[in-house]
């Protein structure tokens, strides 16, 4: 069996060493960059099948290199290493695409955990790409599988977090979905840092529905969101 291709794009020295020989030791073919603009071009010949970037780095920062990733590849699993106090960064790399995020100090047990759950959800959904997962809400078409949502002839692609929302929202179309249910599902867990990042995703996702004025995402106070169309 072929190993899995990670990209690993880490300026701190020991830590980067630390992590690529316990991902290489758990099976993993790791390429591993200094900065940001090594993680590029890395990008593009090692054709990873999951990255994990680090938010300060010299020459390009993570969020930029990960712009630049989903400006050609939408469907790859990109995880953010962050400072512990990062919580700006954070937000701004969710809302640049990424799909989960580690605070440092971290353990390889937790970094691990993430990375097989991002590859198995990511596997999964190629792997039933041809079933069901197709929702109308309103004017949209939206294939949970393949993370689209199309409105006419228009396609928007939809990050890993941003289809998994979604689509506990179709589920219940019409229906409130109950906030903390959404935390547990999509991040395991409901803390405070989470809420804030699915405000981020909620806001960009009512920003692909906005064509179809019947469609709304509306806050139910105290309770969760309702998908209405």
């Amino acid at each position: 069996m072929s190993k899995t291709r990670l990209l690993l794009v880490e300026d701190e020295q020991v830590l980067a060493t630390v992590i690529r020989e316990t991902l290489e030791l758990n099976g993993f073919n790791v390429a591993l960059a200094g900065n940001g603009r090594e993680g590029w071009e890395l990008f593009r010949s090692f054709q990873p099948e999951i990255c994990i970037l680090d938010v300060m780095m010299p020459k390009k920062d993570g969020v930029s290199l990960l712009e630049e990733i989903r400006m050609t590849n939408e469907a790859v699993p990109v995880i953010f290493l962050t400072a512990k106090t990062g919580t700006d960064d954070v937000i701004r790399g969710l809302s640049a695409g990424a799909d989960d995020y580690v605070k440092k100090p971290f353990s390889m047990e937790e970094l691990l955990l993430r990375i097989n759950a991002l590859l198995k959800r990511s596997r999964s959904r190629v792997a039933v790409a041809t079933g069901g997962g197709i929702y109308q809400i309103g004017a949209y078409r939206f294939d949970a599988h393949r993370q689209e949502l199309r409105f006419e002839d228009q396609v928007q692609r939809l990050s890993e977090r941003e289809a998994h929302i979604l689509k506990i929202l179709a589920d219940h179309l019409n229906s409130v979905t109950a906030r903390k249910a959404m935390l547990l599902k999509v991040w395991g867990d409901d803390g405070f840092f989470n809420a804030r990042n699915m405000d981020v995703y909620i806001t960009r996702i009512r920003k692909y529905l906005q064509q179809d004025s019947s469609v709304q995402i509306v806050n139910v106070r105290g309770v969760g969101y309702k998908l209405i169309a």
